[in-house]
């Protein structure tokens, strides 16, 4: 009986201490969210402030900062379009993140089929060294890039924003482990019924990695939308510009004056839109980006 007590006790306990840390983790999650999500709102709010109302508070005074705008001021939503080029800015993100995309799903499948499923020799040491360009920054890539670019006469130009980024060592990496988990005998049927190694590669390799495929083409449109750095050296003229760009741009045009705060998150909330929807509706992919590069091969 003595044992059955204590045995429950026990339980209890540690039932007791589970429910504990489960409690702190969340605590944890929750600070962390709203952490994350405060300066989102704070956009938002602003964007919907007229000029005059977004700092309309006094600390001394103990007077609560406005959060919900009253009244809601839509004008910046629509002066943010006049005021610079944004729609061209769009449009150049638009363009320059689609052919990225394209292009670096295309080259890393291409790649990676070479290195999972091609025999050829130093295959193995060439994918390792390929791989190693993964732990070199790029900023200490980008000057050499910028001077090769420079030597071509491509500077301000669609080239430079597209050719340089539409190869990947990391896009390679992930499709490479997915190609190593597909069962050879797909592969060695194929051969028999007289396909090619590209016929293998368009008829039974891709058709049966549209998860992996739609992953890297996830991760490579949102690192593309939100690129600065890069655009930013190779740019000159307005027509040029993407969206990153285009909005840094709006303190060039108010530098020595009070920065129109409401237009600038008016830009960057309407900028963000096409990254939250993807986020929304393909939370899986990032799942399934995360187990691939796990993979083992």
């Amino acid at each position: 009986m003595r044992e059955e007590v204590s045995l429950a006790k026990r339980v209890k306990s540690s039932n007791a201490r589970k429910a504990v840390r489960r409690s702190l983790i969340y605590l944890f999650l929750i600070a962390g969210g709203v952490t994350m999500i405060l300066p989102f709102l704070w956009m938002i709010s602003t964007s919907l402030k007229s000029n005059y109302s977004i700092f309309a508070f006094d600390l001394t005074k103990m007077q609560k900062i406005q959060w919900i705008p009253h009244p809601i001021y839509w004008q910046h939503y629509i002066d943010v379009w006049k005021v610079v080029p944004f729609a061209r800015f769009y449009l150049n993100s638009i363009f320059v993140c689609v052919v990225v995309t394209f292009g670096q799903v295309a080259t890393s499948a291409l790649a990676a089929y070479a290195f999972a499923r091609l025999r050829f020799p130093g295959r193995d040491k060439l994918f390792f060294a390929y791989l190693a360009t993964m732990m070199i920054p790029g900023s200490v890539t980008m000057i050499p890039v910028f001077t090769m670019m420079s030597a071509f006469g491509w500077i301000d130009s669609y080239k430079a924003l597209i050719i340089p980024a539409i190869f990947s060592a990391y896009g390679t990496f992930l499709l490479r482990q997915f190609f190593m988990t597909l069962p050879r005998d797909l592969e060695d049927a194929a051969k028999i019924d007289g396909c090619s190694s590209w016929g293998i590669f368009w008829r039974v390799i891709l058709p049966l990695s549209h998860t992996a495929l739609a992953t890297l083409t996830i991760f490579v449109s949102l690192g593309n939308w939100v690129s600065f750095m890069w655009p930013l050296l190779v740019t000159n003229s307005i027509e040029k510009k993407t969206l990153p760009i285009g909005l840094a741009y709006f303190q060039e045009l108010y530098q020595y004056a009070q920065p129109e705060w409401g237009l600038l998150m008016a830009g960057s909330l309407i900028t963000m839109v096409p990254i939250i929807i993807i986020f929304l509706f393909n939370q899986r992919f990032f799942i399934e980006g995360i187990k691939l590069t796990g993979m083992k091969g």
